[in-house]
């Protein structure tokens, strides 16, 4: 069943590969069938899924090289089967966002779709030779789609982002192939590698779990090696963005989950550590964010701070913070998702992202200001968002394990609200500019995907329980190394 999910945007890309290149309709239609096909496949998946079980389940593996140890070992648990569903909802809403693209549109969606494939790979691997190969295919379909379809910076912003990617997974490779070599079965199965991960001494552990959060955090990102992800947002196009910052970042977040659970004696020894970058990113990201005159900018270095709460309720290393942490990657993608479509359906029109640009487009673009506001709400974490559930969770989990220190995310969330009411009143507010006047509001489509989005992050916040039931058991074999060890 998963190995069909890897080759449903496989075969779109394949089928595209042969259409006319210059039958633009035809090709943008293969790649929302494909797109639409892997989400419907992803869905599907949740009638075989056993929430109750901690496991990891749709298990299947092919040996690759038995003198290796590697495999196409593939599965999915509560962690990471929200994940996929968040993957495919946005690579389909990226491509329905992709009307704009006039360019080369072969090479766009067969890239597109590649890209995707890549990322699910992540997300199902079971063998961490076959994680590693994932984890790099996503490079080449970025790297040309920034540097091919970008904007005016686009050559440094797709350099930038590969530079920084692949020095950090220069560290994870390292100690990948370090806890390799510690396993007994010298295999790259990743239950094999945890077992024999945990019985490494603290300090080995400690120094194989710095190398990984290098390699993780460059792509989640945490301060300070967030310095790609400003440029490569503002330069990408913004379909390309909405994958960016909505997926990209959780393949991030999820492989130092898998970290935490690989060695947990390093990851209570580094506690300290992990929560002051956590809040760190917090207050840095949205400070950076309320300075920013560049819409895309401003959501960008958003991510970083909305990625810090994930990165304090995995530090929290209990129930409340990491549930927080899996619920804010979800919240997060949703959210980040619907603000860069609706910033980039916006640039389309206008060729602008200066906020000083705009006044009152709410008598100009209703729907599109109606969408607006309900995305920044989420952003913000008010009640009833997904944000909202996820940042309670962490804030739970931070407070059982430092207390008063909490007090810091409060200050985020307030830093949050400024710049999100600054920028409703910048966009809906005012005397209508003469150059703004006459934009046409969101068409059916656009609509449609903004409010698949919006929908998703209301009704997590107003119904999260059906997902909280589904991390629950994998969160919970999560925490159990650190049960009666943590204060």
């Amino acid at each position: 069943m998963l190995r069909t999910l890897l080759l449903l945007p496989l075969a779109g890309a394949l089928l595209i590969a042969f259409l006319p290149g210059r039958n633009g309709i035809l090709i943008r239609r293969a790649a929302l069938g494909s797109a639409a096909a892997t989400l419907g496949w992803a869905l599907w998946l949740a009638s075989a899924f056993d929430p109750a079980m901690a496991g990891v389940q749709l298990f299947e593996s092919h040996v690759w090289n038995p003198r290796l140890g590697s495999a196409f070992s593939l599965g999915v648990d509560g962690v990471s089967l929200p994940l996929v569903w968040l993957a495919t909802l946005l690579a389909f809403i990226a491509v329905l966002a992709s009307g704009g693209i006039r360019e080369k549109p072969k090479g766009y969606y067969i890239l597109l779709l590649l890209l995707e494939a890549a990322m699910l790979g992540v997300f199902t691997a079971r063998d961490w030779s076959l994680f590693y190969v994932f984890w790099e295919l996503t490079l080449l379909p970025l790297f040309f789609l920034i540097d091919r379809w970008g904007g005016a910076g686009r050559q440094k912003a797709a350099l930038n982002f590969v530079l920084y990617t692949m020095g950090g997974s220069v560290f994870m490779l390292i100690a990948l192939l370090m806890l390799y070599d510690a396993a007994p079965a010298h295999s790259f199965d990743m239950s094999a590698i945890e077992a024999g991960a945990r019985l490494l001494p603290e300090s080995v552990q400690v120094t194989l779990f710095l190398g990984l959060l290098v390699g993780f955090g460059v792509k989640m990102p945490i301060f300070p090696l967030h310095g790609w992800l400003p440029l490569a947002h503002v330069e990408a196009p913004s379909p390309v963005s909405i994958l960016l910052s909505g997926i990209l970042l959780k393949m991030g977040s999820y492989g130092l989950i898998r970290a935490v659970d690989m060695l947990p004696a390093a990851a209570q020894a580094l506690q300290g550590l992990l929560v002051v970058l956590a809040m760190v990113s917090l207050v840095y990201g949205g400070v950076l964010a309320w300075k920013q005159r560049d819409l895309k900018a401003m959501v960008a270095y958003s991510s970083v701070s909305h990625m810090g709460v994930v990165l304090l309720g995995l530090a929290a290393l209990n129930t409340a913070g990491i549930t927080g942490a899996v619920m804010q990657m979800v919240a997060h993608g949703l959210v980040a998702g619907a603000l860069f479509l609706l910033i980039g359906l916006l640039y389309e029109r206008t060729h602008t992202r200066d906020l000083a640009d705009y006044a009152s487009l709410v008598k100009v673009m209703p729907r599109f200001a109606f969408f607006t506001v309900l995305a920044f709400i989420a952003a913000v974490g008010m009640p009833g968002t997904a944000g909202f559930i996820a940042e309670l969770h962490a804030l739970v989990g931070g407070f059982e394990r430092w207390g008063g220190w909490m007090v810091l995310l409060s200050l985020t969330v307030v830093i949050s609200a400024a710049y999100a009411v600054r920028t409703v009143g910048r966009l809906f507010t005012g005397p209508v500019s003469t150059r703004m006047q006459g934009l046409p509001d969101l068409s059916r489509g656009e609509l449609t995907a903004a409010a698949v989005l919006t929908a998703g992050s209301l009704g997590l916040g107003f119904y999260p329980a059906p997902l909280l039931h589904l991390i629950a058991a994998s969160v919970a074999g999560l925490v159990a190394p650190f049960a009666g060890v943590l204060p």
